[in-house]
Formats: C-alpha cells, sequence, structure tokens
C-alpha cells in the first residue's frame, strides 16, 4: 500500500473516531440531568471494580492466542515470557494510530533475540483472526437488526460457525492456529459480558438468555468496527457510534450512554492493571540463537 494512501486511511479513520467521540459526548450533554454516577452504592463500585479485574485477567487469553501463533511460526518462547511482553505493550493501543501496541511487542521480541519477521507476521495472523472471530458474533446480533429472525437460529449459527472455523483451521492449518482462534472467541464472549453486567448496574432488569447473547454479539460487533477502523485509538469513538446504533430501541439511551461510559472506564482500568500486573512476571529471556535461557 503507498504510504500516501495508508496516512488518509489513517486520518479518516481518526476522523471517524473523532466524530464518535463528539457525538457521544453530544449525546451525553442532552442526557446529562438523567445520568447520575451518585446513584451508585458501595456495591454497585465494588462491582465495576471487578469487573475490570475480569477483563484485564482475559487479556491473558489474548497473550495465549498470540503465543500459539508464534509457535505456528517456529518460534518457541516461555509462555510467562508472551505473557509479559504482550501486557507491557498493550496500553499503546490507546495512542492514535492503533498499531503502537504492535510496534511495541515488535520491539519487545526483537530485544530478546527473535526473528523479526515471524514476529511481524504473528502480529498480522493475530490481527485477521481476531477480526474473523469478532465477525463470529455477528450471529449473535442480528436478531437486533432484523427482529424476526428467530434466537435460536442465531445461537445455532453462531454454534456452528464457531466450531466449523476452530475444527477446519485445525486441518487445515495447525493446531496452534485454531488454538489462537479459539483463545480469542473466549476473550471476546468474556468482554461482551462485563459489557452486558454494566449494562444491568445501569438498568437492573431481568435479561433473558436470547437478550444477553444479543446484546453479548453488539458489543463485539461494536468493539471490531473500532478495531478495523484505522487512526482511531482502541477504538475510542467508533465503538460508542456502533453500539448506540445497535442497540438504539433496546435500551433507553440515557441508560445506553451512561452504560458506554462505565463500559470504557472497565476497559481502560483493566487494561491498566494487565500492564501493571505484567511488570512483576518473572520471565527468561533469550539469546540470538534461541540458546540458553537467563533468569531475569
Amino acid at each position: 500500500m503507498r504510504p500516501a494512501l495508508k496516512r488518509w486511511l489513517h486520518i479518516i479513520g481518526g476522523g471517524f473516531g473523532l466524530l464518535g467521540v463528539v457525538f457521544v459526548v453530544m449525546r451525553l450533554n442532552t442526557y446529562a440531568e438523567q445520568i447520575d454516577l451518585t446513584r451508585f452504592d458501595t456495591t454497585a463500585w465494588s462491582l465495576i471494580g471487578l469487573f475490570a479485574l475480569v477483563y484485564g485477567s482475559a487479556n491473558v487469553l489474548l497473550a495465549q492466542a498470540w503465543w500459539h501463533l508464534l509457535a505456528f511460526f517456529d518460534v518457541e518462547v516461555e509462555r510467562r515470557w508472551a505473557v509479559k511482553a504482550y501486557g507491557l505493550s498493550q496500553l499503546a493501543k490507546y495512542v492514535p494510530g492503533n498499531i503502537f501496541h504492535l510496534a511495541g511487542r515488535q520491539a519487545l521480541g526483537m530485544a530478546a533475540g527473535l526473528p523479526a519477521r515471524a514476529l511481524a507476521k504473528s502480529s498480522l495472523w493475530e490481527l485477521g483472526l481476531i477480526a474473523a472471530a469478532g465477525a463470529l458474533f455477528g450471529c449473535l446480533a442480528a436478531p437486533l437488526v432484523w427482529p424476526e429472525l428467530p434466537d435460536y437460529a442465531s445461537a445455532g449459527a453462531f454454534g456452528a460457525t464457531f466450531m466449523g472455523s476452530v475444527i477446519a483451521l485445525h486441518r487445515l492449518l495447525s493446531p496452534s492456529v485454531s488454538a489462537a482462534l479459539l483463545w480469542q472467541i473466549i476473550f471476546l464472549a468474556i468482554s461482551g459480558a462485563v459489557f452486558v453486567g454494566v449494562l444491568v448496574l445501569v438498568t437492573p432488569a431481568f435479561i433473558t438468555l436470547s437478550a444477553f447473547s444479543a446484546l453479548c454479539g453488539a458489543y463485539v460487533i461494536a468493539w471490531l468496527a473500532g478495531l478495523v477502523t484505522p487512526g482511531a485509538p482502541a477504538g475510542v469513538g467508533v465503538r460508542e457510534l456502533v453500539l448506540l446504533f445497535l442497540l438504539k430501541g433496546a435500551v433507553a439511551e440515557a441508560d445506553l450512554l451512561l452504560a458506554i461510559v462505565l463500559g470504557r472506564m472497565v476497559t481502560v482500568a483493566g487494561d491498566l492493571l494487565y500492564f501493571t500486573l505484567s511488570g512483576f512476571i518473572s520471565t527468561a529471556s533469550f539469546d540470538v540463537n534461541y540458546g540458553d535461557r537467563i533468569e531475569k
């Protein structure tokens, strides 16, 4: 891709992200009188903290997926090293450009003596796989767009494509690739469940299994939209915009906006927690020939 075209794509993507932020801020201003954070008691804030802990811990699953992809490209590293390197680089995704966490991980790997080409390939495959994993959740969110679609049909389609994708990758490519996809799908399911948990805190109500799966699917699709938008740091603005579109009518807009704000707080806090704890992980370093490991 030409540098000029890539630059314009990032500018356009960043513009969409900024537009989304402005839109959400405007809507928040509209409902400012209806959004009251003081209505949450100590128990509710404790649950929000728990959600952040769950989300932060779930990031380890993404590190596991990356570890499997490194193995697919014949790069054998200690699992703890992959978890640490992933955590130390993850916060950079909030920097405008949406690629700096990948660059940071590349630098950490090269500093450990790992081959640059294999590292770059693992990152590209990671992005492709997790985008595919996110797209699978479109089956769960489909009833929000087509209400006449039976819930069991959307759940069945998700289950079939999920299992079919994992089995196909296992047989056609490698067990490592199928394992990576599986960990990514589990991470996305946990992320969606965390958002639904936040939404229930905001608007306590009985949520059926079908409604839970649709809301979870909507969150993941919104996350995917943020992922594939160039220049939007961590999907800021884009994710919120898509959620407002998908869930409009299903959830009162004032409650949805509050849930979106709290949901973003949870993910940022979770990423920060994972980053902080990663610094305390003891790992082994490698020389350029993948020889003896030296404990740090």
